[in-house]
């Protein structure tokens, strides 16, 4: 299993931002903090920034297209 290299960090956020992201969240049966993750992932693909080698979301992607999903 890979190690998955994480740095904690504190945000300020707006606390109607963050129930929003929150109920998404449960919606999606994630956790808060992978729900940023997410989103964070996918602001960063559409903006046309570089992914990270191990995005997670591009690995099952792959997978499903390996698949024929």
């Amino acid at each position: 299993m890979a190690v998955v290299n994480r740095k904690a960090f504190l945000i300020r956020i707006d606390r109607d931002v963050l129930d929003g992201v929150q109920r998404w969240a449960n919606d999606d049966l994630r956790s808060l903090n992978a729900q940023i993750e997410f989103l964070l992932r996918h602001a960063l693909r559409d903006s046309g920034r570089k992914r990270a080698p191990d995005d997670p979301e591009r690995r099952r992607a792959a997978s499903r297209r390996r698949r024929g999903d």
